[in-house]
């Protein structure tokens, strides 16, 4: 079972910024995304961003102009700069890896993800 190793997080004010970072699985692919996903109290978990392993970037609109996703593919870490935090942003964060594997069969694709990690914002 393979479970990605998430850090950062914590508690921050209202406007302040936090940083998520998150270490991929060893696996070999050939393709994948790397994204964060939230769930706050009463709320069904969501995207909050992903980058793939082709540079495509996507954001929730919730959150566009204020977080930044990066990844060092060479390392398979995934990043999440989240600056200006409101509190809405609370919710406990999750990083998620989907890998594609290309076989003669067809395609097959993994989900992995974190134990999580509480983000809680002040007003």
């Amino acid at each position: 079972q393979v479970q990605l190793v998430e850090s950062g997080g914590g508690l921050a004010q209202a406007g302040g910024s936090l940083r998520l970072s998150c270490v991929g699985s060893r696996r070999p692919f050939d393709a994948n995304v790397m994204g964060w996903y939230r769930q706050g109290p009463g709320n069904e978990r969501e995207l909050v961003a992903s980058i793939g392993s082709n540079g495509v970037i996507d954001y929730a609109e919730s959150v566009k102009g204020r977080f930044a996703i990066s990844r060092d593919s060479a390392k398979n870490t995934v990043s999440l700069q989240m600056n200006n935090l409101k509190p809405e942003d609370t919710a406990v964060y999750y990083c998620n890896e989907k890998v594609t594997i290309a076989r003669i069969e067809g395609k097959v694709e993994f989900s992995y993800w974190g134990q999580g990690t509480q983000v809680t914002v002040s007003s």
